[in-house]
Protein backbone atom coordinates (compact mmCIF):
# COMPACT_ATOMS: atom_id res chain seq x y z
CA UNK A 1 0.00 0.00 0.00
CA UNK A 2 1.23 3.47 -0.89
CA UNK A 3 1.40 6.09 1.84
CA UNK A 4 0.15 9.49 0.77
CA UNK A 5 0.81 12.68 2.71
CA UNK A 6 -0.95 15.93 1.94
CA UNK A 7 0.38 19.35 2.81
CA UNK A 8 -0.21 22.97 1.98
CA UNK A 9 -3.57 23.51 3.59
CA UNK A 10 -4.30 26.38 5.92
CA UNK A 11 -6.40 29.43 6.63
CA UNK A 12 -6.65 31.93 3.80
CA UNK A 13 -8.93 34.72 2.75
CA UNK A 14 -11.38 34.64 -0.10
CA UNK A 15 -9.61 35.45 -3.33
CA UNK A 16 -6.30 33.98 -2.20
CA UNK A 17 -4.47 31.03 -3.70
CA UNK A 18 -3.14 27.80 -2.25
CA UNK A 19 -1.06 24.95 -3.55
CA UNK A 20 -1.71 21.58 -2.04
CA UNK A 21 0.83 18.78 -2.31
CA UNK A 22 0.38 15.03 -2.21
CA UNK A 23 3.60 13.14 -1.70
CA UNK A 24 3.83 9.39 -2.06
CA UNK A 25 6.06 6.88 -0.36
CA UNK A 26 6.71 4.91 -3.52
CA UNK A 27 9.30 5.63 -6.21
CA UNK A 28 7.02 4.30 -8.90
CA UNK A 29 4.39 6.94 -8.23
CA UNK A 30 4.64 7.72 -11.93
CA UNK A 31 2.58 4.58 -12.52
CA UNK A 32 -0.35 5.89 -10.46
CA UNK A 33 -3.30 8.01 -11.40
CA UNK A 34 -4.07 10.49 -8.65
CA UNK A 35 -7.17 12.33 -7.57
CA UNK A 36 -8.11 15.01 -5.09
CA UNK A 37 -11.35 14.93 -3.18
CA UNK A 38 -12.77 17.24 -0.56
CA UNK A 39 -15.33 17.01 2.17
CA UNK A 40 -16.97 19.94 3.85
CA UNK A 41 -18.73 19.61 7.21
CA UNK A 42 -22.08 17.93 6.81
CA UNK A 43 -21.56 17.20 3.13
CA UNK A 44 -20.57 14.20 1.07
CA UNK A 45 -17.07 13.80 -0.24
CA UNK A 46 -16.72 15.55 -3.58
CA UNK A 47 -14.41 14.98 -6.52
CA UNK A 48 -12.08 17.92 -7.11
CA UNK A 49 -9.48 16.95 -9.70
CA UNK A 50 -7.53 14.05 -11.13
CA UNK A 51 -4.44 13.46 -13.20
CA UNK A 52 -3.51 10.41 -15.20
CA UNK A 53 -0.32 8.46 -14.59
CA UNK A 54 1.24 10.11 -17.65
CA UNK A 55 0.17 13.58 -16.64
CA UNK A 56 -1.44 14.09 -20.02
CA UNK A 57 -4.98 13.69 -18.78
CA UNK A 58 -6.25 16.23 -16.26
CA UNK A 59 -9.82 16.44 -15.04
CA UNK A 60 -11.70 18.83 -12.79
CA UNK A 61 -14.90 18.94 -10.87
CA UNK A 62 -17.33 21.66 -11.82
CA UNK A 63 -16.83 23.47 -8.53
CA UNK A 64 -13.14 24.18 -9.21
CA UNK A 65 -12.95 24.11 -12.98
CA UNK A 66 -11.22 27.20 -14.31
CA UNK A 67 -9.75 28.06 -10.91
CA UNK A 68 -7.52 25.07 -10.28
CA UNK A 69 -4.66 23.21 -11.89
CA UNK A 70 -3.49 19.71 -11.09
CA UNK A 71 0.03 18.70 -12.00
CA UNK A 72 2.67 16.17 -11.06
CA UNK A 73 6.40 15.99 -10.50
CA UNK A 74 7.30 12.34 -10.54
CA UNK A 75 10.91 13.08 -9.64
CA UNK A 76 9.53 14.23 -6.31
CA UNK A 77 6.76 11.63 -6.11
CA UNK A 78 4.35 14.51 -5.73
CA UNK A 79 1.10 15.70 -7.23
CA UNK A 80 0.05 19.32 -6.79
CA UNK A 81 -3.30 21.05 -6.74
CA UNK A 82 -3.04 24.77 -7.36
CA UNK A 83 -6.23 26.53 -6.35
CA UNK A 84 -6.84 30.17 -7.19
CA UNK A 85 -9.54 32.68 -6.40
CA UNK A 86 -10.58 30.67 -3.39
CA UNK A 87 -14.13 30.99 -2.13
CA UNK A 88 -15.59 30.36 1.30
CA UNK A 89 -17.37 27.33 -0.15
CA UNK A 90 -13.97 25.80 -0.87
CA UNK A 91 -13.56 25.25 2.85
CA UNK A 92 -13.13 21.51 3.36
CA UNK A 93 -10.71 18.73 4.15
CA UNK A 94 -8.81 17.95 0.97
CA UNK A 95 -7.61 14.40 0.51
CA UNK A 96 -5.53 12.88 -2.24
CA UNK A 97 -5.96 9.35 -3.48
CA UNK A 98 -4.03 7.16 -5.89
CA UNK A 99 -4.40 3.94 -7.77
CA UNK A 100 -1.99 1.97 -9.91
CA UNK A 101 -4.88 0.70 -12.02
CA UNK A 102 -6.42 4.15 -12.32
CA UNK A 103 -8.77 4.67 -15.23
CA UNK A 104 -10.17 7.95 -16.45
CA UNK A 105 -13.64 6.44 -16.57
CA UNK A 106 -13.67 6.09 -12.79
CA UNK A 107 -11.74 9.24 -11.96
CA UNK A 108 -14.59 10.90 -10.08
CA UNK A 109 -15.48 7.86 -7.98
CA UNK A 110 -13.93 7.04 -4.63
CA UNK A 111 -14.03 3.40 -5.72
CA UNK A 112 -11.50 4.25 -8.41
CA UNK A 113 -8.76 4.78 -5.84
CA UNK A 114 -7.08 2.25 -3.58
CA UNK A 115 -4.74 4.42 -1.53
CA UNK A 116 -5.77 7.49 0.45
CA UNK A 117 -4.05 10.16 2.46
CA UNK A 118 -5.21 11.61 5.76
CA UNK A 119 -6.23 14.95 4.35
CA UNK A 120 -5.34 18.58 4.89
CA UNK A 121 -7.70 21.29 6.08
CA UNK A 122 -8.37 24.28 3.88
CA UNK A 123 -10.34 27.11 5.44
CA UNK A 124 -11.32 30.14 3.43
CA UNK A 125 -12.56 33.14 5.35
CA UNK A 126 -14.62 35.97 3.92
Amino acid sequence: QVQLVESGGGLVQAGDSLRLSCTASTRDFYRYGVGWFRQAPGKDREFVAAISWSGVGTYYGDSVKGRSTISRDDAKNTVYLQMNTLKTEDTAIYTCAADRTWASTSRTSEDGYHDWGQGTQVTVSS
